[in-house]
């Protein structure tokens, strides 16, 4: 594999000094943190970034049914299978399929499935600015440069951006990958409202997605051979190593479960203390129990949201909803430390008279990235200078649901602080050009010398 050369490192730099402010500037607040959350006028500024920049980097556009957006080197109609058997066009594609300015790579009836790499556009609510965005923007530059050799790359080159990875508006993480593969349970998922009352149904066919469409995508993971996501580092481990990538082992289980806690409202200054049915006390075990149960179980749980009804000073709440996030080593642990939280809660409930319901919302297992496909891309590393750090994390990707199907792999970049989620996140441009230099490296070794398909995975 050829690292980038002076003339193409300068490309790279130029061309993530200019892009960059422009995806992270949709959504900026004044204190630097983003907010674009899913189908949104934010996540449709940040969708038309993406067409647009695509089509400028000489790439040709596809939106599937999902919400997902693709650029590739080639038609995307003339990409196929991963086993370069010839897949036909399909009516599962939304949006039109758009011709970059620039020429492509040759195009065939019977193209083998693409090299992709991407992430997701979306945030949290006063997330940062790299997170998701920059893999979707380091793909899309590594892309374009390798697209401008010569000879150029003889397997099609793709970038993604997922679509609600986050999860932010509905509770709905990782939304567009699990569709695609079709392991979404989309029938409960689209009733999910946001904190304004819509659903998701309402807010997808606002955004001109056709729910009753949804679902596995085969025409779209046709056109994948193996996946390699770019995200940020969302802990400090690379900073205090001095090195500027990773590469991801695995991810840990994980998943979010809704607690709602029905009581009864009253006045604060005339309801007896010993009359009340207050669903803000058993709430309060249910946030002890999961910090104690983190630490038992050497994992990880957060309650960060909360709704309560009707949400006035003088005034008893009279139901509480809140989310829970578990993540551990291992699926028994996280859901040990759920069933703690639920234990927790259930007895405060009963002592106080409150209804409890426990929903789970969300539950991924490990995942652990192709061994093949990561040894492959530590000797890229090794050839072009970079240190093999192997790194797990308990944070969910969009390629953890790809890995289902598909060879994935996870590079990361070094955080210049740790932060994550939040308006200090940041990793410094000379990381983020190296990132590029080295995806650049591992795509042109994968186009070169395709890995063998696993019957596995078919």
């Amino acid at each position: 594999m050829e690292p980038l050369s002076a003339a193409e490192r300068n490309t790279a730099a130029r061309l993530f000094g200019e892009l960059f402010p422009q995806i992270s500037g949709i959504g900026l607040a004044a204190d630097g943190s983003t907010t674009r959350l899913a189908w949104t006028e934010e996540a449709t500024a940040a969708a038309s970034w993406f067409e647009r920049t695509a089509h400028d980097l000489g790439l040709q556009t596809v939106t599937d049914v999902n919400g997902n957006q693709w650029a590739f080197t080639q038609d995307p109609v003339t990409i196929g299978p991963a086993t370069g058997s010839p897949t036909a066009a399909s009516p599962a594609t939304v949006g039109s399929t758009t011709a970059g300015s620039a020429p492509a790579g040759p195009a065939t009836a019977a193209s083998t499935g693409a090299i992709v790499t991407g992430s997701h556009l979306d945030s949290v609510a006063n997330g940062g600015r790299y997170d998701g965005a920059l893999g979707v923007l380091v793909g899309l530059i590594a892309v374009h440069i390798l697209s401008r050799r010569e000879p150029q790359p003889a397997q099609p080159l793709g970038v993604v951006a997922f679509a609600d990875e986050e999860g932010g508006r509905f509770q709905t993480p990782t939304f567009g990958s699990r569709a695609l593969i079709g392991v979404l349970p989309l029938a409960d998922s689209l009733e999910h409202t946001d904190a304004a009352g819509v659903t998701l149904a309402q807010a997808l066919r606002g955004a001109g997605l056709d729910p009753e469409r949804m679902g596995r995508d085969q025409q779209a993971l046709d056109r994948i051979a193996a996946m390699i996501e770019v995200h940020i580092e969302q802990e400090y481990t690379l900073a205090k190593l001095g090195q500027p990538l990773a590469l991801g082992t695995q991810l840990l289980p994980h998943g979010r479960w809704r607690f709602e806690f029905d009581g009864e409202s009253g006045h604060a200054g005339t309801t007896p203390i010993d009359a009340r049915h207050d669903p803000m006390l058993p709430l309060a075990a249910a946030v002890d129990a999961a910090r104690a149960a983190a630490i038992r179980e050497h994992g990880f749980a957060t309650i960060g949201k909360l709704e309560v009804f009707p949400n006035v000073t003088n005034c008893i709440a009279g139901s509480v909803r809140c989310w829970l996030d578990a993540r551990a080593s291992d699926s028994e642990a996280a859901l040990r430390i759920v069933e703690a939280v639920r234990a927790a809660a259930g007895t405060a409930a009963d002592e106080h008279g409150v209804r409890l319901t426990v929903t789970q919302e969300s539950l991924a297992p490990a995942v652990h990235f192709d061994a093949a496909l990561r040894e492959r891309i530590a000797a890229t590393f090794e050839t072009i200078g970079l240190t093999d750090v192997p790194m797990e994390t308990g944070a969910g990707h969009d390629v953890a649901a790809v890995s289902a199907e598909r060879p994935t792999a996870l590079i990361f970049v070094r955080s210049a602080n740790g932060a994550s989620h939040c308006a200090d996140e940041l990793a410094s441009d000379d990381d983020c050009v190296t990132a590029i230099a080295a995806l650049s490296a591992v795509i042109a070794d994968l186009a070169a010398n395709p890995l063998t398909p696993t019957a596995s995975r078919a």
